[in-house]
This record gives C-alpha cells, structure tokens and sequence, in this order.
C-alpha cells in the first residue's frame, strides 16, 4: 500500500512536470507566433513594406535557433532552474518595452533578439530533456503533448491577440503578453527545481544530483550522419511550414477574407495543431516513423495547394482543406524527431545535441519567412512561395526515407 501511495505521487509529479512544460512551450513560442496577427498593424502604424516587417521575425527565428544550441548547452552544464529564469526575464523585458520603440533595428533588438533567446530558453530543448526523465514507456506521447504546446498556444494567442489589437491597439497588446512573462517569473523562483530536474526513480534517463551520465557529446554527435540527417530535415522542413504560417494571416486577407475571420481561421489551425502533434506523437509510439513523418508531409502538401488555389476560387472548402491540413501537420514532424533523439542521443548531451539540430529549424525559419515577404515584394503575389515552400518540405520528407540511421533509429 505504501508503495503504491509513492508512486501514485511519483505520477502527479510526472504530470506536472509535463504541464509546465505544456505551458511554458504554449505561452512562449505561442507569444512569437503571434508576430502573423501583428504583421499588418505594424506594416500600417510604421509604413513599412511587407519584407521590412516579414525581417523581425527572421531574426526571431535565427536567433530561437542560435537560443536552442546555447539554450541545451546552459541545461547540460547549469540545470532546469537556470534556463527558465533566463529566459522568462529575457521575456518580460522583450516584450515589456515594445510599446515603446519606434525604429525597426529596436525591433530586430527586443522582439528579434531577445525574444528569440527567451523563447528558446524555457521551449522545447529544456521541455524534451526533463519530459524524457520523467517518462518512458509512452516517452512519444508524452513529448508530444509538450511540442503540441507550440500549437496549442498559436490556438490561444493568435486570437486573443487579435482581440485586443482591435480593442486596445498593438502597443497595449503587447504589454499585455508581457505581464503574463512576469508572473511566470515569479512562480518559476519558487518551484523545487531539484526535484524536477532528477527525473523518475525508474526512469532509465534519471540524473543524479541534476546531471546526466552516459551517451555520447555535442562534439561527437556532430561527426554522425544521424545528427545531420535531423539538422536538414529540420531545416528543409522550417522552410516550407514558415514560409507560410508567417504569411498565411495576410494571404487570407489579401484574398477577400476580413482581418477577423483570418485570424480565425489561423487559430482553427492551431487547434487542430495541437491535436495534430499529440496524435502524430501516439502514433509514432505504435508505427514506424518514417511512415508517419510522410503522412504528416503528405497533409502539408496539401495545405500548400488548397491555400494556393484560394487566390483563383475563394471557396471554403478549400479554406477547410488548408486549416485541416496545416492544422494536422505543421509542427507534426517535431514530436517525432524529438522521441527518436531522446531514444538514440540520451545521455549527458542530449540537451545540447538537440539545440545544436534545432539550430536548422531557426535557420529555416528565419530564410522561408523572409523569402515569402521577399518573393511577395518582388512579384506582387505569393506563387512563388507557394513553389518554394513545396519543393523544400518533399525535401524534408525524402531525408526521412533515405537515411537508414533516422529510418530504424540509430547513430
């Protein structure tokens, strides 16, 4: 009975573990994301053109991907606690000072720069390393639900957002995310992070004293095939998923849609997002990955098309086929390879290994951004990143497929 009683409050701590890092996931990449809903205020208040506004978030994204290698190195060598109160200050003060600027190199500072690095801080590096401690059996189920987190709050905070630009402009709205920060700030002082940071007693993955053993280091990682397989995939993929999530807000105006019903339709998307990555995560527990990876790829293929095809027939169904198919799949391929690199890379670099990969994703992200807004300003339309967008994600999907260490799960 005793015995029982412990580990029945081993598995609510197992859970909380996995709703902090839900939550920390949500609100601050969801915080980011939310940069579509701010595009077009900002374009009008500064009169900016679209690839000037499109360049904040690229550096955001450069910079979450610089933040994931620095963010697993500090978890590695200081623990949880550090990384988290870094990054929810780095937070608190990004966006705390945006009503407040002016030039859009203060921008590239505050929101690109520093909210980067925050969000990268308390996202899914730290999120991946404590979830595997914590769980083992349904480790993919488990790391999806905290991935899952990045739709989840795209869900929550794009229209909200979008709320209180209407009613209180983007300054205030701003501020707003800001205060949320600050709270998580100072609850996260009083967490026993200890605790958290050891990991289940009967988790293969568990530290002692807050510090993993075994496996192999950043250092050697980078000398595998498997390491860069997971660094190009992330890359190619980040391409095609944020060259139009960036854009889709304001692609969806551009083709007839109001400003409301855009945001809408964009937080639908996160919806299905979040159901999206759990449901991708239960699958990658029982099917071969690979296989799930390419039917989440298949479903992008989709959305690409159908969201393509609005500007020739504004239909809805072809709407519902793109908030179904970008809703399903963006973010898909993250719990997967999140599960296969806390399988094969667990140990004391694991953190690291995983930033340093995740870097491809920042990259990715920043250059399919910045294209589609580039492409736009150039031709007047978003065909060409439509195009681009396609041939980078079969990319993606094809890595999958050809690299027999990602395929069956090795170094």
């Amino acid at each position: 009975m005793r015995n029982l009683f412990f580990y029945f409050i081993a598995s609510l701590f197992s859970l909380f573990v996995l709703f902090y890092c839900l939550t920390l996931t949500s609100i601050s990449r969801g915080a980011g994301e939310t940069f579509a809903v701010f595009l077009l205020p900002l374009s009008s208040h500064f009169s900016w053109d679209r690839a000037s506004v499109s360049s904040i978030y690229s550096i955001y994204m450069v910079c979450l991907g610089i933040g994931s290698l620095l963010s697993g190195l500090s978890f590695d060598k200081y623990g949880p606690r550090f990384n988290y109160m870094v990054g929810l200050g780095l937070l608190s003060i990004a966006y705390g000072l945006l009503d407040s600027l002016s030039s859009i190199w203060q921008f590239y500072i505050f929101l690109g720069i520093l909210g980067g690095l925050g969000a990268s801080m308390v996202g899914v590096i730290p999120a991946q390393s404590l979830v595997s401690r914590w769980f083992d059996k349904n480790l993919g189920t488990a790391l999806s639900i905290a991935y899952a987190g990045q739709g989840l709050g795209v869900l929550i905070m794009a229209p909200l957002s979008q709320i209180s630009i209407d009613h209180f402009g983007w300054q205030a709205s701003y501020k707003y995310i800001s205060y949320v920060f600050i709270i998580l700030l100072v609850i996260a002082s009083f967490l026993p992070w200890k605790k958290i940071s050891s990991g289940s007693k009967d988790n293969p993955r568990k530290t002692n004293n807050g510090k993993a053993a075994g496996g192999i280091s950043l250092k050697e990682a980078i000398f595998t095939k498997t390491f860069w397989g997971f660094f190009f995939i992330f890359c190619f993929t980040a391409i095609g998923i944020f060259g139009i999530s960036l854009h889709v807000v304001a692609y969806l105006v551009f083709v007839g849609l109001s400003e409301v019903e855009a945001a809408f339709s964009f937080g639908i998307a996160g919806i299905l997002n979040f159901i999206g990555m759990v449901l991708t995560g239960l699958a990658a527990d029982r099917y071969p990955r690979h296989l799930v990876a390419t039917v989440s790829y298949a479903l992008s293929f989709m959305a690409i098309f159908s969201l393509a095809m609005m500007q020739f027939y504004t239909s809805i169904i072809f709407l519902i086929l793109f908030i179904i198919g970008f809703g399903l799949s963006a973010g898909a391929r993250g719990p997967i390879i999140t599960t296969l690199m806390a399988e094969i890379f667990a140990g004391k670099g694991l953190a690291s290994i995983y930033g340093a990969t995740n870097l491809g994703q920042g990259i990715g992200a920043a250059t399919g951004a910045f294209l589609a807004g580039f492409l736009f300003d150039l031709t007047g339309g978003y065909n060409f990143g439509f195009i681009l967008c396609s041939i980078l994600t079969f990319c993606g999907a094809v890595l999958f497929w050809t690299i027999p260490q990602i395929r069956y799960a090795k170094i």
